[in-house]
């Protein structure tokens, strides 16, 4: 309900203002609440109630915010899906969180799973009990059955939107954000960045991703700035865009910005205020300098999770692992990763984290409450261990300086190593494998695995990486296969 009543807020306010654009369409505040309320009417209808989650296998698209809000007027929750998650991957989603609803592209998800969602009510069948298409899309909505979630009477305590990111092993981890916890992100990022109603935010990182969601869509959403989506994520066209339609805010990739700054030479950006944010560790100094040099900007750092929401933001645009001071309401704590003691300043360790914008942890709450000390668990007082190594320099700012497990980002995106080299591993021909990811001059980070065969076995690359493509997610597909002898 918070994100419906927000969208109301900002419709009393300035209805008939460009609120969604997309391409050569645009929607106003009112016309987007008016699509809102219809899908709401439609999910009525087939039996979607307070309290159920529905999976939004959807790129950066208008239906995706529409769908969200819509679900958001019911007392629903949408669990944002990459539509490219690999048949195994939407399996174990499936089979982990109590899922009401499926909404894809055409023919995805036509196939009932193997593994009925969680919670599903006991004899029935693992194929859904109903699926339609929305009406005037080509979008498939499948309803499965389970038993009914308890709706908390604390309107706080509500799930807002369930993300995934990935465990310590790669595998798909549900993150549930309450009301509350949307409720502070909001604050956070649009006190931080000043973002108000004037704003212009353009969309690259995809909406399904927490980064994107939080940024995107709820900070956005709770300032009444205009949403421009994009899904083609081509450097060249994106500063064009940010040029005519005077972009104020832009989360993105490193990747993108590295592209950006090595476009040729440009003109700098004359509109103000101008907020590229990129998720991670801050960019080389040679992108930074190269990216003032063209545009007159540089891009803003921010340290970003799942679990945590926006924890701090380098609002000066350093290069580095420094990733700024943690924003207003956000308390850390660094750990020395053996001991648990506090760690000196400047001196890397666990990092903690504690706002009222972390997760509850919901789904995975008993493995919380088994080792409340363990990477990804939050304790009985609020505080969640991240998996990244961190430090504290004198002056407060966050540098990262790597992970405590085998997870890397990719774009964004987590990567378990130990993940890609199992999968590697369980190919016949297969006898050892090392994953790692490594910077490509056009592609950006790629997973790249070096291989030993077993004795007099033969095998080329490519079998190997479709192998991969079967079992992965595309992003952790290695894209370059090492053959050698020893590891």
């Amino acid at each position: 309900m918070l994100l419906y009543r927000w969208l109301q807020d900002v419709v009393n306010t300035k209805g008939g203002a460009k609120a969604l654009i997309y391409r050569d369409t645009y929607l106003s505040w009112r016309g987007l609440m008016h699509r809102v309320d219809r899908r709401a009417d439609e999910f009525r209808s087939v039996g979607v109630r307070p309290g159920d989650w529905v999976g939004l296998m959807l790129g950066n698209v208008p239906d995706f915010l529409i769908l969200s809000l819509a679900l958001s007027k019911l007392g629903a929750a949408p669990l944002p899906l990459d539509p490219t998650t690999s048949t195994r991957e939407l399996e174990m989603i499936m089979g982990q969180t109590p899922m009401r609803g499926l909404i894809t592209r055409p023919r995805g998800g036509d196939a009932p799973l193997p593994t009925a969602p969680a919670g599903a009510a006991k004899g029935k069948k693992q194929a859904p009990e109903s699926r339609r298409r929305l009406q005037g899309t080509l979008l498939s909505c499948s309803i499965y059955p389970y038993d009914p979630r308890p709706v908390p009477k604390q309107s706080e305590e509500m799930i807002g939107v369930v993300l995934f990111t990935s465990d310590s092993a790669g595998d798909p981890k549900p993150v549930e954000r309450t009301h509350a916890n949307l409720a502070a992100e909001a604050e956070h990022v649009t006190a931080a960045l000043k973002v108000d109603g004037e704003d212009r935010t353009l969309l690259t990182i995809p909406l399904y991703h927490s980064f994107g969601f939080d940024v995107g869509l709820v900070a956005t959403l709770r300032a009444g700035a205009a949403i421009y989506l994009e899904d083609e994520v081509a450097p060249s066209r994106i500063i064009k865009l940010v040029r005519e339609q005077q972009i104020t805010l832009l989360p993105g990739s490193p990747t993108l910005f590295e592209a950006m700054a090595k476009l040729p030479a440009a003109k700098p950006l004359t509109h103000k205020p101008i907020r590229f944010l990129t998720s991670g560790a801050g960019l080389s100094a040679t992108t930074v300098e190269g990216f003032h040099a063209k545009y007159g900007v540089r891009p803003l750092a921010c340290y970003h999770t799942t679990e945590t929401g926006t924890v701090a933001i380098d609002l000066k645009g350093q290069a580095g692992e420094i990733v700024g001071k943690p924003l207003p309401g956000v308390e850390l704590r660094i750990t020395d990763p053996a001991s648990g003691k506090a760690a000196s300043t400047g001196k890397p360790g666990s990092l903690w984290v504690r706002s009222d914008a972390v997760s509850p942890l919901g789904l995975a709450r008993g493995q919380a409450e088994a080792d409340a000390s363990s990477v990804g668990s939050r304790s009985a007082d609020g505080w969640y261990r991240t998996g990244d190594l961190a430090s504290l320099d004198r002056t407060g700012k966050l540098k990262l300086h790597g992970r405590e497990d085998d997870l890397v980002r990719l774009d964004g995106k987590r990567v378990a190593l130990g993940e890609v080299e199992g999968c590697i591993e369980s190919f016949p021909k297969v006898h050892a494998a090392q994953a790692m990811v490594v910077s490509d001059p056009l592609g950006g980070p790629i997973v790249v695995a070096k291989v030993v065969l077993k004795e007099r076995a033969k095998v080329d690359a490519e079998a190997i990486i479709d192998h991969c493509a079967k079992l992965l997610a595309p992003h952790k597909v290695p894209r370059r296969i090492e053959f050698c002898k020893t590891l």
